[in-house]
C-alpha cells in the first residue's frame, strides 16, 4: 500500500462522526470501551483497514445517493409537465367531441334527405339554399374536426405512455435513493461499532494526527502554504476557487451542498455556483461537465476528479494543492493533490 495511503488510514478512522450520522439517521453503537489489554480489545490494524474500506464503501453508495436524488427531482418536473399537457390534450378531445356532436345534431334534423328533393319541398328555396351552404360548410368543418380530433387522440395517447414511462422511472429512482441511503448507514453503522472498540484516547489522537497530516501534505513540511503563481484558468475559475476558500472549516456531511456543510462533489456544486455555473450533483458527472485536460496543465479553479471509480472530487488551488470535503469527521481543507489517486481534471 503506498505510503500516502497507509497515512490517511488513521484519518479515515473518524469516519463516523456524530454530525454524519446524525444527517442520515444513523444512531451510535454502545459506547462501552473494551479494557485496555482485554482479550476482547480489537487489533488497531484490522479496524483502520476496514474502517478505511467502509468509508470507500459508504462515499461511493453517496455519490449514488446524490444521482437518484438528482434524478429524483428532474423526473418529479417533467412528470408535473407531462401531467398538466395530459389535462390539456383531454380538455382539447372533449371540445372537438362537442363541436362533431353539434354537427351531427344538424345533419339529423335535416332529415338526411338529399339536397335536391329537400330543395324540392321547400317552400323558401332561397332560404333553403342559405341554409345548405353553411350545411356544406359545416360539412366541411366536420372532417376537419374529425381529423384533428384523431390527431389529438394520438398525441394524447403519447403524452400518456411518456407520463407512466417517468413515473416508472420516478419510482426506480426513489427505490434506488433509498437502497443508497441504506447503504450509507449500515456502512456508517458498521464503522462506527469498530471504532467503539478504540478508547477515546486513541480515536482523539487519530484526530489530531489526520489534521497534523493533511498540513504537511499541504505545505509539504514548510511554515505556510504555497500556492504558486499560476493564474486561474478563467474569472469564473477564480470566484469559484474563492467561494471554495472561503468554506475551509466546514464540516463533511453527506448528500449536503452548503452553505454550511458540504460532501465532496457538494463542495464544488455551491462553489461554481456562486461564480453563476451550475454544475452537475456528482463527482462522476462533474468529470463529464467541462474539458479534460492533463494534471500538469492544471491551473486554480480546475475539477480535479480522484479513483478509478471518481467517487471523489477537489477543486485545484494552485501548487499541487486543492481544497476540498474530504470525508466525515474532517473539515474543508487544503491538502496536496498526489493525497489520492487522480483519475482526471476537468476544467469548465
Amino acid at each position: 500500500m503506498p505510503v500516502h495511503r497507509r497515512s490517511q488510514l488513521l484519518a479515515r478512522a473518524l469516519v463516523l462522526t456524530a454530525a454524519a450520522a446524525t444527517v442520515l439517521g444513523v444512531t451510535a453503537g454502545g459506547s462501552a470501551q473494551a479494557a485496555p489489554g482485554g482479550p476482547d480489545r480489537p487489533d488497531r490494524g484490522d479496524v483502520k483497514a476496514q474502517v478505511e474500506q467502509l468509508y470507500d464503501e459508504a462515499e461511493q453508495a453517496s455519490e449514488k445517493y446524490n444521482a437518484a436524488q438528482e434524478a429524483q427531482h428532474r423526473l418529479q418536473g417533467e412528470t408535473t409537465i407531462l401531467q398538466g399537457e395530459v389535462a390539456t390534450a383531454q380538455d382539447q378531445l372533449n371540445q372537438l367531441r362537442g363541436d362533431l356532436a353539434t354537427v351531427a345534431g344538424a345533419e339529423y334534423r335535416s332529415g338526411g334527405m338529399t339536397q335536391t328533393a329537400q330543395l324540392m319541398l321547400s317552400s323558401d328555396p332561397e332560404a333553403y339554399l342559405t341554409r345548405a351552404r353553411s350545411l356544406d360548410q359545416a360539412a366541411e368543418r366536420q372532417q376537419e374536426t374529425l381529423h384533428e380530433l384523431i390527431n389529438h387522440q394520438r398525441r394524447l395517447d403519447q403524452r400518456r405512455a411518456e407520463t407512466a414511462g417517468k413515473l416508472a422511472e420516478l419510482d426506480q429512482a426513489r427505490r434506488s435513493l433509498a437502497e443508497s441511503k441504506q447503504q450509507i448507514q449500515q456502512r456508517l453503522a458498521a464503522a462506527q461499532k469498530l471504532l467503539n472498540g478504540l478508547d477515546a484516547g486513541e480515536r482523539a489522537r487519530m484526530a489530531s494526527q489526520d489534521a497534523r497530516d493533511a498540513e504537511q501534505r499541504a505545505t509539504r513540511g514548510a511554515d505556510r502554504l504555497d500556492l504558486g503563481d499560476a493564474p486561474p484558468a478563467s474569472e469564473r475559475g477564480a470566484a469559484a476557487l474563492a467561494a471554495a476558500v472561503r468554506m475551509i472549516g466546514s464540516p463533511y456531511v453527506y448528500g449536503a451542498t452548503g452553505p454550511h456543510a458540504f460532501d465532496c462533489s457538494g463542495l464544488m456544486y455551491y462553489s461554481w455556483r456562486q461564480a453563476g455555473v451550475t454544475l452537475p450533483r456528482t463527482s462522476q458527472a462533474q468529470a463529464n461537465a467541462g474539458q479534460r485536460i492533463s494534471l500538469s496543465e492544471a491551473r486554480p479553479g480546475d475539477l480535479v476528479i480522484f479513483y478509478r471509480d471518481m467517487h471523489h472530487v477537489g477543486m485545484y488551488a494552485g501548487g499541487g494543492v486543492i481544497v476540498h470535503a474530504p470525508y466525515p469527521g474532517a473539515r474543508v481543507r487544503y491538502e496536496s493533490v498526489g493525497a489520492m489517486p487522480v483519475a482526471g481534471v476537468v476544467r469548465l
